[in-house]
């Protein structure tokens, strides 16, 4: 590697689950998404697949893409994805299609400091 970055698409590095079937082959496999671009993937897994193989990639939020596996190393390999995708709709939380209030993200206030008393619950010493 010469440090020099020859890649045209931008990458998402990031840790999420996928499922990938590859075609003709009825098993569907579990496996660590590692960087997610709109073109493409990298996944690491107990999957065995060599390079040209078709492979159909279960994603959050997005669905069935379908694929070309592209390269192969150890428990590692890369996707070129047949369509773009919004890469940027995997990172977000988990939404149901018939529930639009879902995507709106509410801020939690689980770790916010209680109310002070009131003055009259007080004891004067």
């Amino acid at each position: 590697m010469t440090g020099v970055e020859t890649r045209s698409v931008a990458r998402d590095s990031l840790f999420l689950l996928a499922d990938v079937r590859v075609e003709q082959n009825a098993e569907t496999y579990r496996v660590r998404v590692r960087n997610l671009s709109d073109g493409g993937m990298m996944g690491e897994g107990q999957l065995r697949v060599q390079r040209g193989h078709r492979v159909m990639v279960e994603l959050r939020n997005i669905g069935a893409v379908g694929g070309t596996v592209a390269w192969v190393q150890d428990n590692r390999f890369g996707v070129a994805f047949d369509e773009e995708i919004d890469s940027q709709k995997a990172r977000r939380p988990l939404q149901g299609d018939d529930d639009p209030a879902a995507a709106v993200v509410k801020p939690s206030w689980a770790h916010r400091a209680p109310l002070p008393p009131h003055p009259t619950t007080l004891r004067k010493i």
